[in-house]
């Protein structure tokens, strides 16, 4: 039997230790895929911070570095200034990127550095206990806005840190996605490949955002997990791509 679809080379075969119904599991799947048809393997260096997502070198099977919560652009300038000739990438949460690695992510992308961002959302911080993160929606209800966020008198609006991206000079590529189900899975993929594109092809700083489900900490099953990305996660965070 001729075999269509098998395990990336990129990717270690090893038992994940994300919750059932994460999205972490199938994105690593997605960069895996990208990596080998872009021929990276010898020459890509991943760096994974603080979150769901540090164990990342436990999957990949390609380096990996370690970076401290929110530094993980900080480091992967380091790694590219140093290493020019090698392809290096960040694999981040909204709770990383969007709140203590703020600073970092605005100022690498207005540099314009080479690099790639995948930045997964899933709405709050996921592996410290469910807090709000800034991506937390209005009215969601998490560890510390027990009765769901409130808007400017208190804790904000959810941050549109993709918009804010796009909005820098020195950016090639925003994208915004999810793998809610297969045909977003897809649409992901092609984002994920074209923002490694731009920096094969040296044209500056890429993101791509993931909306992904967090069943364990929104107390919603995989399947009504998947359902709350589609309606009400995607109206506040509009899907497609953000700056080509």
């Amino acid at each position: 039997m001729k075999i269509i679809y098998d395990l990336p080379k990129s990717l270690k075969k090893v038992p994940a230790h994300y919750c059932p119904g994460c999205g972490h599991g199938i994105v690593h799947r997605l960069v895996a895929q990208v990596v080998d048809e872009l021929n990276l393997g010898k020459k890509i260096i991943g760096v994974a911070p603080v979150g769901c997502a540090v164990l990342a070198y436990d999957y990949w099977n390609f380096d990996v570095s370690e970076a401290a919560h929110g530094r993980a652009l900080a480091v992967a300038t380091g790694i590219k200034r140093c290493l020019p000739d090698n392809f290096v990438f960040t694999y981040q949460g909204d709770g990383d990127l969007a709140s203590i690695g703020l600073a970092e992510t605005i100022h690498t992308a207005n540099r314009g550095e080479n690099i790639t961002c995948v930045f997964i959302n899933n709405a709050c911080y996921g592996m410290t206990g469910g807090q709000m993160a800034p991506t937390t929606l209005l009215g969601q209800k998490t560890a510390t806005t027990p009765k769901g966020r409130e808007s400017e008198k208190k804790e904000g609006w959810p941050l549109q840190i993709s918009d804010i991206i796009a909005g820098l000079k020195g950016v090639s590529f925003v994208a915004r996605s999810s793998v809610s189900n297969p045909a977003r899975v897809k649409q992901t993929y092609g984002y994920i490949k074209q923002a490694f594109g731009k920096q094969i092809d040296k044209k500056g700083f890429s993101l791509v955002e993931v909306l992904s489900p967090c069943p364990t900490i929104w107390q919603k099953t995989p399947y009504k997990a998947g359902r709350w990305v589609e309606e009400k996660m995607s109206k506040v965070f509009p899907l497609g791509i953000i700056k080509k």
